[in-house]
């Protein structure tokens, strides 16, 4: 893998068609690399999540993730309404966790489903062609599933043990994300207990965009956690 792109380099290349795959369509949206940022304001505790994004973007990152684990659809449509366009007018990529529908009222660039979502194809119906789509794996098995379905990129893990799960997986490791890596061609999105002292270890084995969460929004100082990650990104 090459270095990681800056915060004005081109997105992420597009992936190469599986055979008796169609190409993607002309407009579908791209996926940048680096540091892939989930918001959720459950580990914010009260911080407020516009303000992270924003210090987030001045440092260089692209892609964000809503996270909200509530019923209340709109207390998470609110939230979403409120990010989307912050992120957009600095250039960067928006993805809503779990829910086609508050994706597309506020005009989202995609969603992330797991494995007890809605399946691809449905989203895909829903979404259309040029929104990403991506998928939680924790296996290879899934992970090439995901990919044959048509995912736009993977998360995979948890690569370490991470403490905002309640019910987490299993921990794969770093020796499962190499091999995912060298059997997929989709984008990978490495999550679990990633920080500024494993990142590098993970973009290196492999992850396009390794996810953070705890290390940013759990962290005494929000702004100084990102620019440590964003230095021990580039080694």
């Amino acid at each position: 893998m090459g270095p990681f792109p800056g915060p004005d380099a081109p997105l992420h290349p597009p992936t190469p068609s599986l055979p008796g795959q169609a190409s993607p369509p002309a407009g579908r949206v791209l996926f940048p690399g680096g540091v892939y940022l989930i918001l959720d304001p459950a580990v914010a505790a009260g911080r407020l999540l516009e303000g992270i994004a924003r210090e987030a973007l001045l440092k260089g990152i692209r892609t964000f993730q809503l996270r909200v684990k509530t019923s209340e659809t709109g207390v998470f449509y609110e939230l979403a309404l409120t990010l989307a366009p912050v992120i957009h007018a600095a250039g960067g990529l928006f993805i809503v966790n779990d829910r086609c529908d508050v994706a597309l009222a506020v005009g989202a660039d995609g969603v992330h489903l797991g494995q007890e979502d809605l399946p691809v194809a449905e989203a895909r119906a829903l979404l259309g062609p040029e929104m990403l789509i991506g998928i939680s794996t924790h296996n290879l098995a899934q992970a090439l599933e995901a990919e044959a379905l048509g995912a736009d990129y993977l998360g995979f893990g948890p690569i370490f043990p991470s403490p905002t799960k309640s019910h987490p997986e299993p921990v794969v490791g770093i020796e499962r994300l190499r091999e995912v890596r060298a059997r997929v061609r989709l984008p990978i999105v490495a999550i679990g207990g990633i920080n500024a002292a494993n990142i590098k270890m993970v973009a290196d084995a492999g992850s396009d965009a390794p996810a953070v969460l705890s290390a940013v929004l759990a962290a005494p100082d929000p702004t100084g956690a990102i620019a440590d990650l964003m230095t021990a990104l580039q080694g």
